[in-house]
């Protein structure tokens, strides 16, 4: 029998990886406060976006107080709740991970760099209720919408939070780019694939000569599998889509088992 969380609102940690100057952030420390009397920020100094589930092991970090119960970490989102969890709240732990409002959709393979999805991915590791939360955005909008999760997600991470979730599983949350109202509704989806167009890689120079490089991602427009998150997002739908931390691809592990166990003699 799946053994699951119950969820409470008694302490909220909140992380993200745009970094703690994100609005993001901000306003999603704003709900949190609507939901718990006991909210704590840990959240990266500078922006962490692409750093997926990086932990920094070569060099010291620093934690900077930034208001009451708000800190800044010289580091990445897995090394914020590492230090929130095991550090600055080891006498009593968090009860939920919060962990947004990224500034842009974190949707298909798009989760394995995100940091946003890795302070979720490490609210679980260590044993706590975590939900990743995303605002999509128009191409060129740089800005995002941020009327939107004010209406729709006080009640949203309410309802999560009642039902609940197993225990090695985190919510990757998607708030589609559209207007206040124009949201049709709440889907909970599956995990989608998009057809890349290539890696687009440019090289340039620096003022003394030397090369540096930027990468940017080529993607084309197509039709996304029903049911997937990217599908519902494109359909002005909010994606929620329950994320498994064990990797293991089960249907291969069976079929390759009965051909490969063995003992050595």
């Amino acid at each position: 029998m799946t053994d699951w969380h119950k969820p409470t609102f008694e302490r909220i940690l909140v992380t993200n990886d745009d970094g703690i100057s994100a609005d993001g952030i901000q306003h999603l420390v704003k709900i949190a406060k609507e939901l718990s009397d006991d909210v704590w920020v840990v959240a990266p100094l500078s922006e962490q976006s692409g750093s997926s589930h990086s932990l920094t092991l070569t060099k010291p970090m620093r934690i900077l107080e930034r208001g009451e119960q708000i800190f800044a970490v010289k580091g990445t989102p897995t090394d914020c709740v590492m230090l929130g969890v095991n550090y600055l709240l080891k006498d009593k732990k968090p009860t939920l991970v919060l962990s947004g409002v990224n500034r842009g959709a974190n949707l298909g393979e798009d989760v394995t760099y995100s940091g946003t999805v890795a302070g979720a991915i490490e609210g679980v590791l260590a044993g706590i209720p975590a939900i990743a939360i995303s605002q999509c955005l128009v191409p060129g909008d740089r800005k995002g919408n941020w009327d939107l999760v004010h209406e729709y997600l006080p009640s949203l991470i309410k309802r999560v939070v009642e039902k609940g979730w197993p225990k090695d599983v985190f919510l990757n949350i998607n708030i589609p780019a559209v207007e206040v109202g124009q949201v049709k509704g709440v889907r909970v989806t599956h995990q989608g694939q998009r057809d890349f167009g290539g890696l687009k890689i440019e090289k340039r120079e620096d003022m003394r000569g030397f090369p540096y490089y930027w990468f940017g991602l080529k993607r084309k427009q197509q039709d996304y599998d029903k049911g997937t998150d990217l599908h519902t997002v494109s359909h002005d739908y909010i994606s929620i889509t329950p994320m498994h931390v064990d990797l293991t691809h089960f249907e291969t592990h069976a079929r390759l088992k009965d051909d490969l166990d063995c003992a050595f003699e």
